[in-house]
């Protein structure tokens, strides 16, 4: 089997993976910032302000995901969208991201909360953030190792970067 039928069948298995947990993770980090909002019951403000980095970094995420899932599957080769340097762009600052809100929630929570001794308010929505935010910051990794490996594939063959993800038949 070629590395072609990998990636045509693994891009949108790794990118609806990563789709689905940011969907999840913008679920949580809506709710708390909705919740810090209207009460004003955070943690302290580092939490609440990583809360809403988190926010953003979810809908990075799906309008990017979506947006590059959807031009892969409709045209995998000859869109500059679908390149591996389009790719590699995305991924990393999309992986910067979730590096930064998953370091950062997990400082500014102290590792996480036992929720039985800590008492703090949305204990469990702040460890499910803090667990997801890694989740994403962990299937990116994979996602832009991937690709990589792909860049790298199309530059010994001659294409570049801007080589496409799978090659033409």
């Amino acid at each position: 089997m070629s590395i072609d039928s990998h990636v045509r069948r693994g891009h949108p298995i790794v990118f609806g993976l990563i789709i689905f947990f940011a969907i999840i993770e913008l679920a949580i980090s809506a709710w708390l910032t909705s919740m810090y909002n209207k009460h004003s019951n955070y943690f302290n403000l580092g939490v609440r302000d990583r809360s809403r980095f988190i926010l953003f970094s979810s809908i990075w995420t799906i309008v990017f995901s979506i947006a590059y899932m959807g031009m892969f599957l409709q045209s995998a080769t000859g869109s500059v969208f679908t390149s591996v340097a389009s790719h590699i762009i995305f991924l990393f600052l999309t992986w910067v991201f979730w590096l930064a809100a998953a370091s950062s929630i997990t400082a500014a929570l102290g590792g996480g909360l036992n929720c039985k001794l800590d008492g703090v308010v949305y204990c469990g929505q702040l460890n499910a953030e803090e667990g997801f935010a890694w989740v994403l910051f962990v299937l990116t990794t994979f996602a832009l190792i991937a690709v990589l490996i792909r860049g790298i594939s199309a530059a010994r063959r001659g294409d570049g970067y801007r080589g496409q993800l799978v090659t033409t038949a």
